[in-house]
Parts: C-alpha cells; structure tokens; sequence
C-alpha cells in the first residue's frame, strides 16, 4: 500500500465503523480515530448532551472541525459518525483524505446491534425503525457515492470484514 494514505470508514450507525476501524488500524500498525470520541474528548460531554444543549446543528459544526482536524493527519484510520456525510464540506474533506470505505448494514442489524444503546440521540424516539429509515433513505446515497469499496457487514465477524478491507485496500 502507498504510504500517507487514511483508512476512512463511513456508514450508518451500529455498522462496525469503531469495532473494524481499531482492529483494522492494529493490522496496519496505524493510529485509530473515530470521530464522535474525538469530539466527546474535547468538549468533556457525550453526544447525546451535545444534542440536547446545542442541538443537531451545533453537534454537526463542532463534528466538522473535529474531521478538519483528523483528515489532516496521515497513516490513519477513521471512522466517522454516522451522519458526517450530510455535509458537503465534510464529504470533500474526507474525499481529499484517503481511502473510503462504507460499512453497510441492514436496518433489521442496526436496530439488533443498537437496540440497548441510549448513545445513539436519534434512534431515542417511540419508532426507532421507521427514523432509521428515513435517515438511510437520505443517506445512503451519499455513503454510496462517496466510497470506493463497500462492504456489507450483516453476519461477519470483525476480523472477516477486517480481512476484506485488508484485501481490497492493498489491491
């Protein structure tokens, strides 16, 4: 593999973009990053506090300044919040920044792997399948878009999404 390149990974919530993202940067030896820890470490507050204070808006600035920040590092990888893609800015940052890869996974997975996760401020509604729908009919064309590889990641284990990544990267 080329030398100063990112590992960026992007998909929708509960798809293994922190699970893959730390196995993946062990494998090659690289720094990991994910977004949304990232900018829990420099406000001192978990996101759904950032939500219910400033809102979605004042959640997506403050992630757009922490992607800034991560993309203009090199020989890592990143996982990205799930909502990231919405911005423009953020897609070109990240386009600019390395290697993308979407994490899909099927709303039944993501509902099954976030069902007792109360981290997640936009699933906190009394229909959680039908918000996610809504937010995947918006962004999974951008995911799609934006990547270079997609790897589904329904019934996989995160070495064998690792793997395929790993595979398809040194290509």
């Amino acid at each position: 593999m080329n030398n100063n390149v990112n590992i960026i990974l992007i998909g929708p919530m509960g798809s293994g973009k922190s699970s893959v993202g730390k196995r993946l940067a062990q494998d090659l030896g690289y720094p990991f990053y994910d977004s949304d820890k990232e900018i829990e470490k420099s406000t001192g507050a978990n996101i759904p506090l950032i939500f219910e204070l400033e809102g979605e808006d004042g959640f997506r600035k403050r992630e757009h300044e922490v992607i800034k920040q991560l993309c203009s590092k090199s020989n890592c990888v990143l996982a990205t919040g799930g909502g990231s893609v919405v911005s423009e800015e953020n897609r070109s940052l990240l386009r600019k920044s390395g290697i993308i890869i979407y994490l899909y996974a099927s709303i039944e997975q993501i509902l099954e792997r976030t069902k007792r996760d109360r981290n997640r401020p936009l699933l906190q509604t009394s229909n959680p399948k039908q918000k996610l729908e809504e937010v995947m009919s918006k962004r999974a064309p951008l995911y799609q878009a934006l990547a270079e590889y997609t790897i589904e990641t329904d019934y996989h284990t995160v070495k064998e999404i690792t793997d395929l990544i790993l595979a398809k990267i040194k290509k």
